[in-house]
């Protein structure tokens, strides 16, 4: 079983903020495949949907947690569908990614990243593939806590869309055919 699973931090607040973007292409390929994000048990602490990407079974995945605690979410979901080490892509925002840009990776630090340091806490491990979105970085000396959290400018959502229809497009490669999803990834938006 592949996991896909999209950083987001629950609720209203943060719908279509930047941290959220990485929920945002994985609700995109769950929309695209037909399918609506159900409850899953309660002790997984995520929303799932059961998808088919090229006849392939894959799980996708929206923690409940707040991002700063993802890990507890992402241990759970691997532990319940037997998701094995090189079988999880998580979809993540990434400041040090100039806007609208994607790169996909596996392994590597976390780059501050919050969520991801949880997640391989938890995994006790960093061997997971991740599709980096690019949000920019913060403005002058603005926090970037305090960047991230915030929507996008009408005048970016326009180029929002097409990043989020390109790491979609990226995510449903990875599924299978990883090598090819990491230089699509590198081709989008590159110009």
């Amino acid at each position: 079983m592949k996991a896909i699973v999209g950083l987001r931090n629950p609720g209203a607040d943060y719908e279509a903020t930047r941290h959220n973007v990485g929920f945002e292409v994985v609700d995109r390929v769950v929309v695209a495949a037909g399918e609506r994000w159900k409850r899953a048990p309660s002790r997984l602490r995520v929303e799932i949907a059961d998808l088919r990407i090229a006849g392939e079974k894959v799980v996708a995945a929206a923690p409940l947690t707040y991002m700063n605690e993802s890990g507890q979410a992402v241990r759970s979901l691997c532990d319940y569908f037997g998701v094995g080490e090189g079988e999880m892509l998580v979809v993540h925002d990434d400041i040090d990614l100039p806007f609208g840009r994607l790169r996909l990776q596996v392994g590597g630090g976390t780059g501050g990243h919050n969520g991801l340091r949880s997640i391989e806490r938890a995994l006790g491990h960093r061997e997971f593939a991740r599709v980096k979105v690019g949000v920019g970085r913060p403005p002058g000396r603005m926090d970037p806590a305090d960047f991230v959290l915030r929507r996008f400018t009408r005048a970016e959502r326009q180029e929002v869309e097409l990043m989020l229809e390109d790491a979609a497009e990226v995510v449903e490669t990875w599924v299978t055919d990883p090598d090819a999803a990491i230089r699509l990834a590198a081709e989008r938006r590159a110009s």
